[in-house]
């Protein structure tokens, strides 16, 4: 959740960015070795790439969730579509470190773009939890948690540096 009053789409942008520069410089730290692992075992059986990957992927379709909601379009988000989403991008082939990273920076951009020049009342538009704001929080705190889950099981050294918002 956020922990500082947030004012605009500039101080959301801000916490993506953070997160998203935390999880590339996890990546300059795996090995080669670490890159193609599974080290979340049975409770996620991903490839450390795959993984990182799949946030990628979540700032695309989080970034289509807001997009249709500054358009004044109703967004249906639950559970069950948020995993199949997950599903599909699980069944595809595992990126290589530099595909994987342009995905992240492209899509974080694009992502960061659409939530920087919104105003307060802009980020609170949506319907009960489906706002702006809750989907720019959820793209902060995604990218932070895999992070943390990954360094743990790898037994990286976890670099938590503030809040992630």
């Amino acid at each position: 959740m956020v922990s500082e009053v947030v004012t605009g789409g500039t101080d959301l942008a801000r916490a993506v960015v953070a997160a998203r520069a935390r999880l590339i410089d996890f990546v300059g730290r795996c090995s080669e070795e670490q890159w193609v692992s599974c080290p979340l075992g049975a409770d996620d059986p991903r490839p450390v790439g795959v993984i990182i990957d799949h946030v990628a992927d979540a700032y695309d379709y989080l970034g289509s969730f807001v997009a249709k909601i500054t358009r004044g379009e109703a967004v249906e988000v639950s559970s069950a579509i948020v995993d199949d989403l997950n599903a599909r991008h699980a069944a595809a082939s595992a990126p290589t470190r530099a595909s994987a990273l342009a995905h992240l920076n492209r899509s974080g951009d694009a992502f960061v773009a659409l939530i920087e020049p919104l105003s307060a009342p802009q980020l609170s538009s949506g319907d009960g939890r489906v706002t702006v704001t809750r989907f720019a929080e959820i793209a902060a705190l995604h990218a932070d948690n895999h992070r943390v889950d990954l360094e743990t099981a790898l037994g990286l050294a976890p670099r938590r540096t503030g809040s992630a918002l």
